[in-house]
């Protein structure tokens, strides 16, 4: 089967977007690991790379956005925290139309160690106001929504992966923003997903089918706005849930789910993620292995979690 980073379709999706001339592209010396390489190359004179100046990146980006452009900022996940003060007190803000599109997120920068592994991005920018956080689960999902933002004002938070991870959607797939996307229809209990966790999730409800054990699985590619209305519905309907993400267990995916359900329709839940410590190099499937994250994982949670409930 065919496999495509979404990293390699955040850059695809900007050679269609720079079609528009108020796109502009800006990179922190990345521009080949971030993909807006590919944007430099047809439109140099819409791109702009600042060096390694995280600080620097976000700020020129305002100042574009605030001249009438879309600007799609870019850099590792992880190097996006540098910038933290800027993005929330310049871009979010003043709700100002910056795109901040970031690679090798969650332990997918496997090689390079816990210094470039993001595990808590998703907390930090979905407790910024204004900030929308955006985890697409492949790369047909990644186009979609990337596209998807030249239509809508304010500011973004895009997660994207360095790894090749097989496709879920095909082209007629349509994105909506704070939508979830039930994959996998189930009454036991149901799994939420987001990003590279998504097709792990959906091989475990296979591998839960055999057992007779009927698993709905949806995928929360929108962590702000989240879709509370569908979350309490699987919850009415299956009574147990179990999140999975390639973050921390705080503050991210289920800690979303967990505020949500602790308000409004409490359930047994189980909270799937890196526990609270930093990665290491090493290989991506290994490291998934180490951190308990893979199909075989979420399926012994499942079941846990059914046992808890009985």
């Amino acid at each position: 089967m065919e496999l495509k980073s979404t990293r390699e379709a955040y850059g695809d999706a900007l050679l269609r977007l720079g079609e528009d001339n108020s796109v502009v592209v800006l990179d922190a010396d990345l521009s080949a690991s971030t993909q807006t390489n590919k944007f430099a190359k047809k439109y140099p004179e819409r791109f702009f790379n600042v060096g390694c100046a995280e600080q620097n990146l976000i700020g020129v980006a305002a100042g574009l956005a605030v001249a009438g452009k879309t600007a799609f900022a870019s850099t590792y996940a992880i190097l996006s925290n540098r910038a933290w003060e800027q993005i929330r007190n310049t871009v979010a803000y003043d709700n100002l139309n910056v795109k901040i599109a970031v690679s090798h997120a969650g332990l997918t920068n496997a090689p390079d160690g816990a210094s470039h592994q993001s595990l808590e991005d998703i907390a930090l920018m979905r407790v910024i106001p204004n900030m929308t956080v955006i985890v697409p689960s492949d790369a047909v999902e990644t186009e979609k929504a990337v596209i998807s933002e030249i239509h809508r004002v304010g500011p973004a938070y895009i997660r994207l992966n360095r790894v090749k991870t097989l496709y879920i959607f095909d082209e007629k797939y349509e994105f909506e923003i704070g939508k979830a996307v039930k994959l996998i229809s189930g009454g036991d209990l149901t799994i939420i997903a987001t990003g590279t966790m998504v097709h792990e999730a959906m091989d475990a409800a296979k591998m839960l089918a055999e057992e007779n054990i009927r698993a709905c699985v949806l995928n929360i590619h929108t962590i702000k706005p989240i879709d509370k209305e569908c979350i309490i519905k699987v919850a009415k309907e299956t009574g147990a849930i179990v999140t999975v993400e390639e973050h921390s267990i705080y503050g991210g995916l289920g800690g979303a789910v967990a505020e949500i359900l602790a308000e409004k329709y409490p359930v047994p839940m189980k909270i799937m993620g890196v526990n609270d410590e930093f990665g290491e190099s090493g290989e991506y499937d290994e490291l998934l292995e180490k951190y308990g994250l893979t199909a075989r994982n979420i399926v012994k949670s499942a079941k846990e979690l059914l046992e808890m409930r009985r």
